[in-house]
């Protein structure tokens, strides 16, 4: 029974290291099943992308092939993500693993028809949204403190880590035969689904059958909680003005790979120097900073990162070589992944836990969102103007937004009261779909995302 488990989180007191993250068991299986299920993802994304192709011989199918993975967060992200909240975290992640490995399992099959291809890849995605939103919300609840940022850290650069190295084996696996990628998807998938069902302990859903409402209205409070908090919105448009930047470099490298001087290199390989550059400087920086600063240094930076991060892209005005182009890159990821870790602790903390999967899916549908809207704005930008000239000023305004949020960001006092509310929340019963806690006052103020009564966090 869930009374009888003993809380295996670490205290959450003092910096963290990666061996005391590490040493948790639980961490361990998630981390690891993550690393499969990622590497797997990718690689697949290679071949089917390649799959279409050689079987169409058309570059708007194979593209179609590579974006339907986005399309479960453009069109449903925080309803999907919704549904973790009704679950156990750990059967939910089990399940979406099950259902994926089988879901490709039937892409592999021999001469199966595009359309049917295509369908059951987005089939397969679909599992994305309520997986990732479980898993975010499972984390807190198996680490605490400064070991929850290292964590995170440790989660963000690994999923970096395992685009590259998959895109790379999807791309040489591929080109020998495509549904060996596929097979070798279904198999991490499978890999990842035992080590959660082995290595994490059931824990009771967060929001029971007798509190639900209807799913719209519990992804509405998803957005509520989010937008209507204001510690939670101030995190959030950080991050999502960071990322409406960092993409860019990533988002138009084929463009300006061949369009631009390559300083002795050919166009592909520029191509593939500047798409590389920005996931290799996250990966440094989330574990460089989580490894040489401390809680307290590492929050006094994020805001400096943050502003940091589009500054470093603005000499890119100077049309400089593929080569310098990647080093700006990588400097712009590397001050991304060093703000991000602490901004998704401070996200957690400031969250009570009946809407962490929901406030996620609002989060990663806002990521994916903002992301295509930076790419597809600066390319056709890039139609009318030089790409060295959309990347240096559309840098500079990123400079001035993350300047202004910045400076109008939360005092500690707010930031505070923001986690002292959401720790009181947490120590009441589960809440219901209307806010109110079981037991609780029938205002149920504590749990509104809007200010409340405050309450001073114990220090």
């Amino acid at each position: 029974m869930e009374a009888t488990v003993p809380d295996e989180r670490p205290s959450a007191e003092g910096p963290a290291t990666f061996r005391e993250v590490f040493a948790q068991r639980e961490f361990r299986a998630v981390f690891t099943a993550g690393a499969l299920s990622w590497v797997g993802d990718y690689v697949a994304k290679a071949a089917v992308t390649l799959l279409v192709y050689q079987q169409t011989r058309s570059v708007a199918l194979s593209a179609a092939a590579f974006a339907v993975s986005y399309l479960p967060w453009l069109l449903g992200g925080p309803l999907l993500a919704a549904l973790a909240e009704r679950h156990p975290y750990r059967r939910v992640m089990v399940a979406c693993d099950v259902i994926r490995m089988v879901l490709m399992l039937l892409i592999a099959l021999p001469d199966l028809p595009v359309p049917a291809l295509l369908g059951l890849l987005f089939a397969a995605t679909l599992a994305n949204p309520p997986s990732q939103a479980a898993k975010s919300a499972l984390l807190p609840q198996i680490l605490a403190g400064d070991r929850l940022v290292v964590g995170l850290s440790l989660n963000a650069s690994i999923g970096q880590a395992a685009q590259v190295v998959g895109y790379l084996l999807g791309t040489v696996v591929a080109s020998i035969d495509p549904t060996v990628a596929l097979l070798f998807n279904a198999a991490t998938f499978g890999l990842s689904a035992l080590l959660v069902r082995v290595g994490v302990r059931e824990r009771q859903a967060t929001m029971t059958s007798a509190h639900r409402s209807h799913l719209l209205r519990e992804t509405g409070q998803g957005f509520q909680i989010v937008f209507g908090t204001p510690v939670l919105r101030a995190i959030a448009v950080l991050v999502f003005s960071a990322l409406l930047f960092s993409i860019i470099p990533e988002g138009l490298a084929a463009a300006w790979a061949n369009k631009g001087s390559h300083g002795g290199m050919d166009a592909g390989t520029a191509q593939a120097v500047i798409m590389a550059a920005n996931p290799v400087g996250y990966i440094l920086g989330g574990l460089l900073v989580s490894r040489l600063f401390g809680p307290t240094r590492r929050l006094t930076l994020m805001r400096p990162l943050a502003v940091f991060s589009p500054l470093v892209l603005v000499p890119a005005l100077f049309d400089p070589p593929p080569l310098v182009v990647a080093l700006l890159a990588a400097l712009c990821g590397f001050a991304v992944a060093g703000m991000m870790p602490m901004a998704n602790g401070l996200f957690v903390q400031a969250l009570p836990d009946g809407f962490r999967a929901r406030a996620f899916g609002v989060m990663a549908t806002g990521v994916q969102v903002i992301q295509g809207f930076a790419v597809l704005a600066t390319g056709l930008l890039a139609e009318r103007f030089s790409i060295p000239v959309v990347v240096g000023v559309w840098s500079a305004a990123g400079v001035l937004l993350m300047t202004i949020a910045a400076l109008r960001w939360p005092d500690k006092q707010t930031v505070d009261d923001a986690i002292a509310r959401a720790a009181a929340a947490n120590a009441e019963p589960t809440p219901d779909p209307g806010g109110t806690a079981v037991g609780a006052t029938p205002t149920g103020a504590h749990l509104r995302p809007a200010d409340g009564p405050r309450r001073h966090a114990v220090t």
